[in-house]
């Protein structure tokens, strides 16, 4: 009787910085570069936000599960692929840029105790996490973490906090419909409790070796990275200039108003504005109304010469992006993004 071989790794090698990795059996290009610490751009890890695209250059890949709006079935005939879903079925050449910033970083699991709770509105919640007395956790501003549930269900969210803030990890929570997280968070969790986590994860991350000006653009507690970041370039000394879009549907939902005011107050290079897109009538409001990347488009007749950081829900991602770099000149690859997807069957609220 004959038996089939047994499958065989792979060999990715990346375009243009011709870096080589293998790829073992039954594993995606992205876990693999995960594992052999290889930068490459991600988000979500689960086909659902578009961060890890990439161009197949030569060889074969096996398709995953993806969401329709994170790479097209065009895109996918044109030679483009999400490294985070797809397998070599050969050795294959890959052009993606390889991010330097992620190299050295050590994904692990480790503990932490809740060591407070805050509620800045009624549905977010502020998680203050501390790990064991002999830990610290390197990461980048702007990176996530993967909280682990029982049953293998993983929960991400974004870091708010600046690495050089690592006294605690500070997480922004919002209630959602069904959160399997949030509904402990705000139902059950109480101070001092132990929760496991992964990290640090995530492509979002400010790139410290450009001299661009940045515009930041939040939605909802897409605040939290973007806080990290912002923290991060305050710490240092970075004078780039910087202009924080805060798009939120009501004035109660700007949960940490006073922040970015007295970061403007602080910071010369700073500039805030929030926008809000439903306000109601108690809350007076006289300022910026509507869509968040709208009012972007509004104040810039260019985007030529900027880098973007946005994060939200993926139509707030998505228009955004795609509206910079047609309408206003954006190069594509300074569109950075990390998007809040929802994607079963790992589901990936933040």
């Amino acid at each position: 009787m004959t038996q089939n071989p047994a499958p065989a790794e792979r060999q990715v090698r990346l375009e243009p910085s011709g870096r080589t990795f293998t790829v073992n059996p039954g594993e995606t290009i992205l876990e693999a570069a995960i594992r052999q610490g290889v930068g490459l751009p991600y988000g979500c890890r689960n086909g659902a936000c578009g961060a890890c695209k990439g161009v197949l250059k030569s060889g074969t890949l096996s398709y995953g599960d993806h969401q329709d709006h994170a790479i097209t079935q065009a895109e996918i005939d044109a030679g483009k692929a999400l490294t985070c879903c797809t397998k070599p079925q050969s050795d294959v050449v890959l052009e993606i840029r390889e991010l330097a910033g992620l190299k050295d970083l050590v994904i692990r699991t480790l503990p932490a105790r809740v060591e407070k709770i805050e509620m800045p509105a009624e549905d977010v919640a502020i998680l203050y996490l501390k790990l064991p007395a002999s830990e610290r956790l390197q990461f980048l501003a702007g990176q996530y973490i993967d909280i682990l549930m029982k049953g293998g269900v993983r929960r991400s969210y974004s870091m708010a906090n600046a690495p050089h803030d690592d006294t605690h990890l500070q997480l922004h929570v919002r209630r959602t419909p069904g959160g399997t997280f949030s509904r402990y968070v705000f139902e059950e969790m109480k101070e001092r409790a132990i929760i496991r986590f992964e990290g640090p994860l995530g492509g979002f991350y400010l790139r410290e070796d450009s001299d661009k000006p940045m515009i930041l653009v939040a939605g909802g507690t897409g605040f939290a990275p973007v806080k990290a970041v912002i923290e991060h370039a305050f710490h240092k000394g970075i004078d780039r200039q910087m202009v924080l879009y805060w798009g939120v549907r009501t004035l109660r939902d700007l949960y940490l108003p006073e922040l970015p005011v007295k970061w403007q107050q602080e910071h010369d290079n700073f500039t805030f504005i929030p926008v809000l897109s439903e306000p109601g009538p108690e809350d007076d409001w006289v300022g910026r109304k509507g869509f968040v990347h709208q009012a972007v488009l509004d104040d810039f007749a260019s985007l030529a010469g900027y880098q973007v950081y946005a994060c939200g829900a993926p139509a707030m991602t998505d228009i955004a992006k795609k509206t910079f770099v047609e309408e206003r000149g954006l190069p594509e690859d300074e569109f950075y993004c990390d998007a809040f997807t929802y994607a079963p069957p790992t589901p990936h609220p933040k």
